[in-house]
């Protein structure tokens, strides 16, 4: 009875270091540079959205600045402005009673 417990404690260690050195195996190489690192670089270059060419930190900024501006701002009737503002106050109600 006893060599079948060390059997099965000897097969248990066998199946426990088998699936951590697969873990392991899972670990990028150490020579990658970690996300977080990459996230907090500073971007001294860039390519325009529109031409594609190479441009310097300010040149991409400016354009980034010049396409986020609309040429047309909305104008929305005040009846409209209204309507949707009841409309969103209704859809929270509704989330918060849902019989209402």
């Amino acid at each position: 009875m006893a060599s079948r417990k060390t059997q099965l404690s000897v097969f248990i260690m066998a199946i426990s270091a088998k699936i951590c050195s697969q873990t392991a195996l899972a670990l990028p190489p150490p020579e990658d540079i970690p996300e977080e690192v990459l996230r907090t670089e500073i971007i001294l270059e860039g390519r325009s959205p529109i031409t594609g060419k190479s441009l310097n930190a300010t040149e991409y900024a400016e354009i980034q600045a010049r396409l986020q501006t609309s040429q047309f701002s909305p104008k929305i009737d005040s009846d409209i402005q209204e309507l949707i503002f009841l409309l969103q106050i209704r859809k929270f109600f509704k989330a918060i009673i849902p019989f209402y």
